[in-house]
């Protein structure tokens, strides 16, 4: 039986909100449980087994707060930057093929919309830090600006590589290209494609180091900068105005990795042949991929901003031009 789209809509609508909301509750909780183990205290135990309705209180007390507006903020964008904010995520998502049979929409441009929906998110941050009309908070939409402008540049030019070695923008493609029948495994994914292109591993870090500058996690999180600039860009934000930017935060962590995942293992192609594929896969390297933000967080502290933009434009962008030109050197003669 055919679904009738509106509702087939609905459902994807409905599913991606959940999934997302789920995810930012409990993320935070997996978050504040590994800073915990990483700093030898146990973390959230008192809401809950192990703290596990921890992030339902959270939620609550977040709803039950009355949101403010600054007596001298622009009140339109301010309440529209929140929104703005999150819309981006939940339409990247809706791009996002997580099986063979489960995705909202089958793109052949998917990959060029991710990046379309994505540049939203930094100019609904400006937005909502200069609609603050605080100091900090528009100290902060300034430097969010300068790094994203500064990091959206090698991350592009990693996606041109892969794009070289695909032929194709259309993820479910990308992820088609790195089955191997029976007898395939995880040397069919592209990080392991060394042919096409020797530094494939070093592509990936350039493109996860790129992803945690874009959405603003440590060490790079100079959105926020508590011990500089209080609480950044959502200094006047109170409540759930505050709450949908942290679910934001979470959201592009989620679109971020889940194209690490797409791009560079194998989607959800298993990592060994005869092990059948499937969302689960896709599911166990998105999540690894989540550890590991969490893991950079909590291991390497706050860089100062201007060793932040240096990174990028002496050494990611340099690198990643390099790469572009070996790739389609290797391309050319093999």
């Amino acid at each position: 039986m055919t679904i009738p789209e509106p509702y087939r809509l609905f459902f994807y609508l409905f599913s991606t909100m959940a999934f997302v909301g789920l995810n930012a509750a409990y993320l935070v909780w997996v978050e504040r449980k590994g800073a915990a183990r990483f700093q030898r205290r146990p973390g959230p135990t008192e809401v809950g087994p192990a703290g596990l309705l921890q992030p339902i209180a959270d939620a609550l007390k977040l709803l039950s707060k009355q949101v403010l507006v600054p007596p001298e903020a622009d009140r339109t964008l301010f309440r529209l930057a929140p929104v703005m904010v999150m819309a981006p995520a939940l339409m990247c998502l809706a791009t996002l093929p997580y099986s063979e049979r489960l995705g909202a929409r089958d793109l052949n441009l998917g990959l060029v919309l991710v990046f379309a929906f994505g540049s939203i998110n930094v100019m609904a941050v400006m937005l909502g830090g200069w609609a603050s009309r605080n100091k900090y908070a528009i100290i902060s939409a300034a430097r969010i600006v300068s790094q994203n402008v500064a990091y959206e540049i090698p991350m592009l030019l990693t996606v041109i590589t892969m794009l070289m070695i695909t032929g194709t923008m259309n993820l479910r493609e990308i992820v088609e290209q790195q089955a191997g029948g029976f007898w395939g495994g995880f040397w069919n994914w592209n990080i392991c494609k060394l042919t096409a292109n020797p530094l494939m591993p070093v592509t990936f870090v350039i493109f996860f180091i790129c992803m945690l500058a874009e959405t603003n996690r440590a060490p790079f999180d100079m959105a926020e900068a508590e011990s500089e600039l209080v609480a950044g860009a959502f200094t006047e934000y109170a409540g759930m105005g505050f709450g949908v930017f942290f679910m934001a935060e979470y959201a592009n962590i989620l679109v971020g990795c889940s194209l690490a995942t797409i791009l560079f293992f194998g989607g959800w192609q298993s990592p060994i042949g005869m092990l059948p594929s499937g969302h689960l896969w896709f599911l166990v390297k998105l999540y690894a991929l989540i550890f590991t933000v969490v893991w950079v967080r909590w291991t390497f502290p706050r860089t100062q901003f201007y060793r932040l933009l240096n990174l990028s434009w002496k050494l990611l962008i340099p690198l990643a031009l390099f790469i572009l030109v070996l790739t389609s050197a290797m391309l050319k003669l093999f």
